[in-house]
């Protein structure tokens, strides 16, 4: 079988499985595949499909009755198959140990690996004890997509964003019998209780004005409001977008990405001072200390022709890195870069290092999809509030 090369994380999927940490969504899933699991044994037993005419049929089916199961991860009402003389028993039930968890965690990774049906194939017929055909694999495969797409294109009218977060990750996709670059455009915003949450993904062709606006118009049309503060990078399709479809909403420019990009243009030698009091200007409480600062950096700096690169980056995007000073102090720390949604596109990369090319568009929005579920319903310390109510 081919290696995950992420162990540790498929430890803490398994866990979060069986302990009943887990959404409505993935739990929806589980039914899912159950059911179809069921229904192909079922086939197997009368050894005939559905309408099929055949010397070797065994019996007839006869509809389906609910049953709930009480499973380790909790209660789920399953459509359970029947045949009119009453032989047939899915393997389901009197396999629990084996099928149960090998069927949940061949989902799992079937999820995270994209439609590599190959790979699953294997997972399930080494925990299972039985191989299932690739034509299957993929018709569950297909069957996740809606559920993936329910989480992506769920309402956000429920309650208000005051920040937004949104960055761009470029992957590889085969396309027309070529290896194409794609962008992944993703938003995530905190809420008015502080707590963070992913709005939504898209892949598309390349990073460009049309793209984002697309994007932004897709969230707005699903109920997101108008933030406070939209941080991100300073691509230039990215900036105008923002403009056009957030009227009245303060662009932040991610304050680690705009102090790097100081820090390269300043000489390679002898810029210790420079920096120590770049990061001092930065890491000031109130606005008119962060201003006598930066007037003290060209006061100390203008004269000097190696830091004239340095000082003209500074004074062009000073004041749309510091737009996080507008807002409380308690939330500044959390609002002022893109470290956040840098998180998910690292959590991403690993994953994706293991697909490395994917075979479709769609299957790559459904690796991205599934990731970004698992991570966040795994992850407390994603989870946890950033900042007061009581402190905005």
């Amino acid at each position: 079988m081919t290696q995950f090369n992420f162990t540790l994380d498929m430890d803490i999927l398994k866990d979060s499985v069986m302990n009943s940490n887990i959404d409505a969504v993935v739990k929806s899933t589980i039914v899912l595949v159950l059911n179809e699991y069921m229904e192909k044994e079922r086939d197997e037993y009368l050894q005939a499909a559905s309408y099929e005419r055949s010397n070797d049929r065994v019996d007839y089916r006869n509809g389906y009755y609910e049953r709930e199961y009480t499973m380790s991860l909790g209660k789920i009402k399953l459509k359970v198959p029947r045949t009119r003389q009453g032989d047939f028993a899915p393997s389901v039930f009197e396999k629990y140990a084996r099928c149960d968890q090998a069927l949940v965690l061949s989902m799992l990774e079937m999820v995270v690996n994209g439609v590599s049906t190959r790979k699953v194939t294997n997972v399930v017929e080494q925990l299972c004890g039985k191989s299932v055909s690739k034509s299957f694999v993929s018709s569950l495969t297909s069957k996740l997509d809606p559920i993936v797409n329910e989480w992506a294109s769920r309402p956000l009218n429920t309650k208000y964003y005051p920040y937004l977060f949104v960055d761009a990750m470029y992957i590889k996709v085969r396309e027309h019998h070529r290896v194409v670059s794609k962008a992944v455009y993703i938003a995530l915003a905190i809420d008015e209780d502080g707590r963070r949450e992913i709005l939504g993904l898209k892949v598309d062709h390349n990073e460009s004005f049309k793209s984002w606006s697309a994007f932004f118009q897709s969230l707005i049309s699903r109920g997101l409001q108008s933030p406070k503060l939209i941080v991100s990078d300073a691509h230039e399709g990215l900036k105008k977008a923002i403009q056009q479809d957030f009227v009245g909403t303060s662009w932040q420019r991610c304050n680690v990405h705009f102090k790097r990009n100081i820090v390269e243009a300043l000489p390679k030698k002898g810029s210790e001072d420079a920096i120590s009091l770049l990061k001092s200007m930065f890491a000031a409480e109130k606005m008119d200390a962060l201003r006598s600062l930066k007037d003290i950096f060209f006061k100390t700096y203008e004269e000097n022709p190696k830091y004239q690169k340095a000082l003209a980056i500074l004074d062009e995007g000073f004041e749309d890195s510091i737009q996080y000073m507008n807002f409380p102090i308690a939330h500044r720390k959390s609002i002022r870069s893109t470290n956040s949604v840098e998180r998910l596109n690292e959590e991403i990369r690993r994953r994706e290092r293991v697909i490395r090319i994917f075979p479709n568009t769609q299957s790559a929005f459904r690796l991205i999809s599934a990731v970004l579920i698992s991570y966040v319903d795994a992850n407390k310390y994603w989870n946890r509030k950033l900042f007061s109510v009581e402190k905005s």
